[in-house]
């Protein structure tokens, strides 16, 4: 269960598209238009606050209509949303088009996919165990 307080009037509440979607739409709640100019990035309000269930978060994703049509994406894809959180929810987005965009009041500008996770222990060790990789990374397996 996802608890979410409205903050202020005008809200779009967090909402699946279709059955089979795995993230709900966030949309801006705005007073006015803000103009994201190309290489600008702004930090949007939702409107909402949210209360997670202990083990799971909330990560905040970009729409791939709006990345690829436009070239605005969530900068630090994914946001992660701690389930002790309680603040309003707030998307960074960046403008890395050739045009402005407008983000309107209303608009669905991100998406937000709720995950669990596990904690771990940290534990120091002298080594760590052999694999076929090994160190390589950064494109070390290849293209094709």
């Amino acid at each position: 269960m996802l608890k979410v307080k409205i903050l202020r009037e005008g809200v779009t509440l967090p909402k699946y598209q279709t059955d089979h979607s795995a993230g709900l739409d966030l949309c801006a709640c705005i007073d006015k238009d803000i103009i994201l100019m190309p290489g600008e990035r702004v930090l949007v309000p939702t409107g909402i606050s949210i209360e997670l269930p202990d083990g799971y978060e909330a990560q905040v994703r970009p729409r791939s209509g709006l990345a690829i049509n436009h070239g605005v994406t969530v900068l630090n894809s994914p946001g992660t949303i701690d389930p002790d959180y309680r603040g309003e929810v707030k998307v960074i987005l960046i403008n890395l088009g050739k045009e402005p965009f407008v983000i309107k009041n209303g608009m669905r500008i991100a998406q937000m996919v709720i995950s669990k996770f596990e904690r771990v222990e940290v534990e120091v060790v002298e080594e760590l165990s052999q694999t076929r990789r090994g160190e390589g990374g950064f494109g070390s397996t290849g293209v094709h």
